[in-house]
């Protein structure tokens, strides 16, 4: 590990196209071994998108493949490049406007590939704290790595799942916004079935309750990777969410995040067993 995290810190040093063309490299070997996540990439787009050619859903796979490695090699600029660097290739647009002041804010943060673009850019470009939500990963030396990456710019806040909501909550009514990322199957225990591309989807309702308890505004934010680097668009607040109805709140949430994914649809993380957990009675279709 201390190898590759090296390997890592080196890539900072190349020209963008060249860190591009490793992803590149690097995604079509992912592709053609690592078979069982290519059958889950593979499923989860044949259920989202019925009416694609097997040819188009083996070209779909490869890219996502491909997109999802260009954004883990990017890590490496993002973490130990130069905060010039850094400024030059995430440009930040849209309603920024809704990041600023002190208004309670839960950021909609979807799993795109470009989901530690996103959060460098606003924790780097606007001078506010943010919070987020932290799962340890199972190697130390790569756990220190990313959470040293993720805290690098200005006073942000990365709470572990086990310490429970109170904390969060209370940093959001003090004005912290929280980078939200409730669109993966975490399990039964404290979700719901909703529709996502008209397949139920075990759906963690954690948006509408955060929105609620904290009484803060959704603004959803968009990382689309580009040949320079990323766009980080800033959508302009929810006006309809959240309301009494946690359920039917989490059903807009996937069925606004279709369109999203819609522009850019190789960029999402497809590689999560999305469908895993199903309603009773219902088999896993990986």
């Amino acid at each position: 590990m201390r190898f590759t995290l090296w390997l890592m810190r080196c890539t900072a040093l190349l020209p963008l196209s060249w860190v591009r063309g490793l992803g590149v490299l690097l995604g079509w070997v992912l592709y053609l071994l690592v078979g069982a996540r290519r059958r889950v990439v593979l499923t989860n787009l044949r259920l989202c998108f019925p009416t694609w050619s097997e040819a188009q859903l083996r070209h779909h796979t490869r890219e996502t493949f491909v997109f999802f490695a260009k954004a883990w090699l990017d890590r490496g600029w993002l973490w130990h490049g130069s905060e010039a660097v850094l400024r030059r290739r995430l440009r930040l647009s849209g309603a920024v406007q809704e990041l600023q002041g002190h208004a309670p804010t839960v950021i909609f943060a979807p799993h795109f590939v470009g989901l530690d673009a996103g959060w460098t850019a606003i924790t780097q470009q606007l001078p506010r704290s943010f919070t987020t939500i932290y799962t340890n990963q199972a190697n130390r030396q790569a756990d220190a790595w990313i959470l040293q990456g993720r805290k690098r710019f200005g006073s942000a806040r990365l709470f572990g799942r086990s310490e429970g909501v109170k904390p969060i909550i209370a940093a959001l009514k003090a004005g912290d916004p929280l980078y939200l990322l409730p669109d993966m199957n975490f399990g039964p225990e404290d979700s719901v079935f909703v529709p996502f591309y008209g397949v139920l989807a075990c759906t963690v309702p954690s948006l509408s309750r955060f929105a609620r308890l904290g009484r803060a505004k959704v603004v959803p934010l968009l990382s689309r990777m580009t040949p320079e680097g990323y766009d980080i668009e800033v959508l302009p607040a929810w006006q309809d969410f959240p309301t009494s109805d946690v359920v039917a709140d989490t059903a807009l949430m996937n069925l606004r995040l279709q369109s999203y994914i819609d522009s850019m649809p190789t960029q999402y993380y497809w590689v999560h067993k999305r469908f895993k957990d199903r309603p009773h009675g219902e088999a896993p279709p990986y």
